[in-house]
This record gives C-alpha cells, sequence and structure tokens, in this order.
C-alpha cells in the first residue's frame, strides 16, 4: 500500500511540478510556466473526435491554491472541448493507486493518466470513483513549458 501511494506521490509531484504559478527563479532571472494544451477529444455516444491546435485550450493547476485556470479560445460548440474559460477549484483522489480529477467539488473528470516521459496526460471519463462508463470522453493534454526572461 505504501508503495501504491510514493508512486502516485512521485506521478502527481511530476505532473504539477510546475505550472504557471510555480515561479522558478534561475540565477537568469527567469520564470518557467508550464500550461497543458487539450489536443484531441474522442470517446462520447456519437463518438467524436475532435483534434485542438496548441493554445487554443489551455489548462493550468496551482497546486499552491488548489485553482485551474481555464483559457477556452474554441468557438465551435460542435466540437467537445470540456471547461469553459474560467478558474476553477481541482482536487485529486485516489482508489485503488488510480487519480481522478473532480472539479469545483463536483464534476468528476474521470482517471487522469500520466504519459512516461510526462509530456501528455489524459482524463478519461469511462473510468470514474464511481464505476466504468462507456460514453465518455477522453481528453488528451499536451505539455508546454514557457520561459521568460
Amino acid at each position: 500500500m505504501k508503495i501504491r501511494f510514493i508512486i502516485i506521490l512521485i506521478c502527481v509531484s511530476v505532473l504539477f511540478s510546475c505550472s504557471v504559478n510555480n515561479v522558478d527563479n534561475t540565477s537568469n532571472n527567469q520564470i518557467t510556466i508550464t500550461q497543458w494544451n487539450l489536443i484531441n477529444t474522442s470517446g462520447g455516444f456519437a463518438g467524436v473526435n475532435d483534434n485542438f491546435e496548441i493554445g487554443d485550450i489551455i489548462w493550468v493547476f496551482n497546486e499552491l491554491t488548489g485553482s485551474l485556470t481555464v483559457i477556452n479560445k474554441n468557438t465551435d460548440d460542435m466540437l467537445q472541448d470540456g471547461l469553459d474559460s474560467g478558474n476553477y477549484s481541482y482536487i485529486f483522489s485516489e482508489n485503488d493507486s488510480n487519480l481522478f480529477l473532480t472539479v469545483n467539488d463536483s464534476i468528476e473528470f474521470g482517471l487522469l493518466t500520466i504519459s512516461e516521459d510526462t509530456e501528455t496526460f489524459t482524463l478519461n471519463q469511462n473510468v470514474t470513483l464511481a464505476g466504468i462508463a462507456a460514453d465518455g470522453f477522453i481528453y488528451t493534454f499536451e505539455k508546454m513549458v514557457i520561459i521568460i526572461d
């Protein structure tokens, strides 16, 4: 049990070690910002497969305040793009060594899976704390690191 907890803790730390509100003052006085760009949404009852350009939909996690900032520039209402622009509270829940994301204390986005290289993560609404579903969406995010001088 302790090993599972340590693995989950390491995964969460790696995923959210950098965010827009995490300031890394290096000797060059640079600030490093990590943004997560929604690049694809798939699944759902109709079997959607929507691709997005980098910068269209950005999620930024602030682990210090437990807030999620979403910048959603998508104007096509036919595309499944997750959350609207705004600030949301978030929490992670653990169940059987799996991580689940919940937004605003009530919107469970599902199973969070981090890629081995930590450059992407997915949110799978087909796997939730309540059980398995067949008509949820799978959101795929890609990491973008920005360095500001």
